[in-house]
């Protein structure tokens, strides 16, 4: 298609977006359906990102609203405001609950907070003595911006609480969400109720927010001092008796059986709620066990949303692309004709690997069935093979890495006693090209080095320009050249010159997650890094080929340190962490430096009573003491609990070790 063909069919488009937002706003009269304006507007915005050269002032991306501010400040949460698990099936809530038995180490009955899951944003609120002090975003859940004076003008949220058993400091958190109705009146500026509130609160003037109606429900909490309440219904209860908007449809249910029961109910009841829902959220009720369970790196232990069920269409796959990731497996992905699912043209699909598509036997121009549920990536569900051409053939999945041609192996699982359903490139590290650009989009991601306006798009067009090779590259950029670039004026270079300063000063548990390391996610990155101590330490180890005292580390595995030791075997590798750390400043931060058991190593043997090992050892780990697995001089205290190990008891003996029972570990941690 000519770009004159573009044209034409991009302005025709519009002409009639304009004609029928005049027909709607203006005149009341609508002629055609919400469902086909909202795949009418999505299809002009779909044009303009392919097409850079569309550019029309009356465009739906021109015309979306107040555009969001990045001048606000930024405010590190106390407690992190992270989101949930998410669930879909009912075997999702089944595992959810048996992950919770196995970190308590049994069984034991609780009772769920169930609230809806409104499509809004999330924010938090700060009280110091009755007064709102600060308004926080959310941002990447443990850091946000300061957005007081915006929330300030949400009529639900009071600026002083006259209650006279309000809390002396407390951080009260919610969704600010704007209702349905309202909506209705603000359409053709924002492509859905979220997209509106998000960008109303992130105006750098609160009166532009002000004009927005925007509606606050406060749900939870997160720094509360002197808290005292032993239930979430409870705190909800007194939340509404502050002043505070609380959702009415909040319930108290048992067990797995009662959430799927109201979950279906709820399902039928949310197009009559006036505001959006995209799920339900369970909360164990019991705050102690909240507090108990914790969080992972991403999520709360002890909370998940249900999501409702998924949106589907049917159409035909065009092509099927291989993909490369960063650890190099191969992941095919169906390039799909262009279908509106739930409002979201979706024009690629997963097919997860090759085993999947063998056995949907999926092939280059089927009918197929896809579905799309939450954040989900797209997938194909069905094939409709009645439909299918006569002379279609099979897909093939190439033996060859389609970037650099290298062989690709599925490898031998010695856990599972199988072959990996994922096929991998062999050319390991910056070898591939795929693989190198890859490796260097993680590492700039929010969880690594988090460099603010290196996104995806720039690191790839870096990459084709010979501006970056490896991770080392991006403090030594060539910003003259850069300036040069369409679309880089003088500020944009000077903000990216300054994220890439202030990316500098890293925690060692992000630098060992920046490399890409498989096997070596930001939870086990936490693990090494608390155990080393620091860079250098870390670095003896890599030259040394020393990783198997790793295997002394609770959660560190085998399949860990083999996959460090392949990684560390490239020479290029070792450089690339070594250049690294002579630019970086990094600091171990993990080392929690005040607790009361700073510099005092654990062993567990024997079980113990009411509290599994994970949780023991996070709470060592939050007052500053490390957990090792294995009898060393190392240890400072053998923790004994019912039918310990003898072995481990005279090995303890000998070394001079002190030997506590499961009652002076909770004395010392009092």
């Amino acid at each position: 298609m000519s770009k004159n063909d573009v044209i034409k069919i991009y302005n025709s488009k519009l002409k009639d977006l304009l004609k029928h937002n005049k027909l709607y706003y203006r005149d009341s009269a609508p002629i055609i359906s919400d469902d086909y304006y909202d795949k009418l507007k999505t299809e002009i915005i779909e044009l303009e990102k392919k097409h850079k050269f569309l550019k029309n002032k009356s465009s739906p991306s021109k015309i979306v609203g107040f555009k969001p501010s990045k001048s606000f400040d930024k405010y590190m949460h106390k407690i992190p405001m992270l989101s949930l698990s998410n669930a879909f099936y009912e075997s999702d809530l089944v595992n959810f609950e048996k992950k919770i038995f196995n970190y308590l180490n049994k069984k034991i009955k609780f009772s769920y907070s169930v609230e809806p899951k409104i499509d809004g944003i999330s924010a938090s609120l700060t009280y110091k003595n009755k007064i709102l002090i600060r308004g926080v975003s959310r941002g990447d859940g443990r850091e946000g911006e300061i957005i007081t004076e915006n929330l300030k003008t949400i009529k639900d949220i009071p600026f002083e609480v006259k209650s006279l058993n309000f809390p002396e400091e407390i951080e009260i958190r919610g969704e600010v969400f704007i209702k349905k109705k309202d909506f209705l009146k603000m359409k053709d500026n924002f492509a859905n109720p979220r997209n509106a509130a998000s960008g109303s609160l992130r105006q750098k003037d609160p009166n532009e927010t002000k004009k927005i109606p925007l509606n606050f429900i406060a749900y939870t909490y997160g720094y509360f001092k002197n808290n005292s309440f032993k239930l979430q219904t409870d705190f909800l209860k007194e939340l509404k008796s502050w002043g505070f908007k609380t959702n009415k449809d909040n319930e108290i249910l048992s067990n797995i059986d009662q959430l799927i029961s109201y979950h279906k109910n709820f399902e039928n009841k949310r197009f009559d709620l006036d505001y959006d829902v995209d799920g339900l959220v369970y909360k164990i009720n019991d705050l102690d066990l909240q507090r108990r369970l914790g969080f992972t790196s991403n999520a709360p232990r002890w909370a998940i949303a249900h999501k409702f069920s998924a949106d589907s269409a049917n159409t035909k796959v065009k092509n099927i692309e291989i993909q490369v990731g960063r650890t190099g497996a191969l992941t095919p992905v169906a390039k799909v004709q262009p279908i509106n699912i739930g409002g979201v043209v979706v024009s690629n699909a997963t097919l997860h690997n090759e085993e999947e598509i063998k056995r949907k036997d999926i092939r280059i121009g089927d009918i197929v069935k896809i579905e799309r549920a939450g954040d989900v990536i797209p997938h194909v569900i069905d094939v409709y093979k009645n439909k299918r051409d006569k002379n279609s053939k099979p897909f093939i999945f190439p033996n060859k890495c389609p970037s650099c041609g290298s062989d690709t192996i599925k490898e031998f699982n010695n856990t599972t006693k199988k072959y990996d359903a994922v096929r991998r490139c062999t050319n390991e590290g910056y070898g591939c090209e795929k693989i190198a650009v890859e490796k260097i989009k993680h590492f700039i991601s929010k969880e690594a080095l988090n460099i603010d306006g290196f996104g995806k798009k720039v690191v790839e067009k870096f990459w084709d320009l010979k501006l970056l090779n490896k991770p080392q590259d991006i403090f030594n950029l060539n910003y003259n050249k850069i300036s040069n670039l369409e679309g880089w004026g003088q500020k944009s270079v000077n903000n990216l010159r300054n994220s890439i300063e202030n990316s500098k000063k890293v925690t060692l548990q992000k630098l060992i997650y920046s490399l890409g390391i498989r096997h070596i996610g930001i939870e086990n990155a936490k693990l090494i890094s608390e155990n080393v101590h620091s860079l250098n330490e870390f670095i003896k180890i890599v030259k040394n080929n020393n990783f198997n005292i790793f295997l002394n580390i609770d959660g560190i595995g085998e399949t860990q340190v083999n996959s460090l030791k392949k990684f560390f075997s490239s020479k290029l590798n070792t450089d690339i962490l070594i250049n690294l750390s002579e630019i970086l400043n990094v600091d171990n931060q993990n080392l929690k430096k005040n607790g009361k058991l700073k510099n005092k190593t654990f062993m567990f043997t024997g079980k113990l009573e009411g509290i599994s090992r994970a949780e023991a050892k996070s709470l060592i780990e939050k007052n500053s003491g490390t957990t090792i697995s294995s009898i060393s001089k190392k240890l400072n205290y053998l923790v004994t609990g019912d039918k310990p190990t003898k072995r481990k008891i005279e090995q303890s003996k000998k070394l001079g070790i002190k030997i506590i029972s499961q009652d002076q570990l909770i004395k010392l941690l009092n």
